[in-house]
């Protein structure tokens, strides 16, 4: 997340003293940029869930989520279909509000890029690959600003990375799916923010696409992006991604990938799956509150937008 901070010691700031609760630390790490002596000030958390809860027409879709995604980690998302992974990445970067509880992002909303699931793009408008690509300079244009030489080099750049040298020209609707993905990744790439969110990125995606985009993937890991994705495929998940989020519309398990990839982790994912009812209209009560009844649920739900750090 640009530049290096040396031995300069983190001062730390515990999380439960601002109510982020289960021990999350905040360590913020001060850099001095070489040059005009500008500070450089970098969350040790990218994200952090703060007991979040969402909900789809008052009814539950993840209850109670805590915990802390670290700048610069690459995360994976899992979970039994239907158990909230998508409703995860949305409501991190705001298209959904939390029924309770918070999110609290520290980057400004500029530096966040999302790539939603490949069916819900429009390939059908007239774009150029080239064209397509560029709209992530959006931050740094302006919506209606133009390409100047250096940006025109970062598109083309970026194209190269992900193996699409040559399409500048082509129409999105003349791509397969593949390539379509590749573009949508070269776009991220020209964004350069500081927080990636991925939705299943390699659905019906052929193999040489997939390699393409993991190494993609990885190349923003070693700059320093925080990289969070919804994947479904396990053997990939335990190769590539050192951090894993197992979700069954609550949190199962969170951390390491070969600690929370456990067989008694996937078959208690397995069972809230299938054991949730979509209908229910109330939390699961916090340990610390009675149980709730139909009539009388343990708490109310305010609806608070996700906190963004300013620029």
């Amino acid at each position: 997340m640009g530049g290096q901070c040396g031995s300069q010691p983190p001062a730390v700031v515990r999380a439960a003293a601002l109510g982020f609760g289960h021990g999350c630390a905040l360590p913020v790490v001060v850099c001095s940029l070489v040059g005009d002596g500008t500070l450089m000030v970098v969350p040790a958390d990218m994200v952090v869930l703060d007991n979040l809860t969402v909900s789809y027409r008052q009814h539950p879709a993840l209850h109670h989520l805590r915990g802390c995604f670290a700048s610069g980690s690459l995360t994976a998302v899992m979970g039994p279909n239907g158990s909230g992974k998508s409703t995860l990445l949305k409501t991190i970067v705001g298209l959904l509000r939390p029924a309770g509880g918070r999110v609290v992002v520290h980057v400004p909303r500029e530096r966040v890029a999302y790539l939603p699931q490949l069916a819900e793009i429009d390939r059908n408008f007239p774009l150029s690959v080239l064209d397509c690509v560029a709209f992530g300079l959006w931050n740094t244009v302006g919506a209606m600003g133009k390409v100047g030489h250096d940006q025109r080099g970062r598109v083309l750049a970026a194209l190269r990375e992900v193996g699409l040298a040559g399409f500048e020209q082509r129409t999105l609707g003349s791509l397969s799916g593949g390539q379509l993905q590749r573009v949508l990744f070269a776009r991220l790439s020209v964004q350069e923010a500081d927080l990636v969110l991925l939705d299943e990125p390699f659905h019906a995606m052929d193999s040489r696409t997939t390699t393409a985009l993991l190494a993609q993937i990885h190349r923003w890991h070693g700059r320093g992006t925080t990289v969070i994705a919804v994947l479904h495929d396990e053997g990939m998940v335990r190769s590539h991604f050192p951090q894993t989020v197992l979700l069954a519309r609550e949190l199962v398990a969170w951390g390491a990938t070969t600690e929370v990839l456990t067989q008694p982790h996937l078959e208690r994912s397995r069972l809230l799956a299938e054991a949730w009812d979509d209908q229910a209209d109330i939390c699961h009560s916090d340990d610390s509150l009675p149980m709730a009844s139909p009539s009388s649920p343990s708490h109310l739900h305010s609806n608070p937008p996700p906190s963004w750090s300013a620029p």
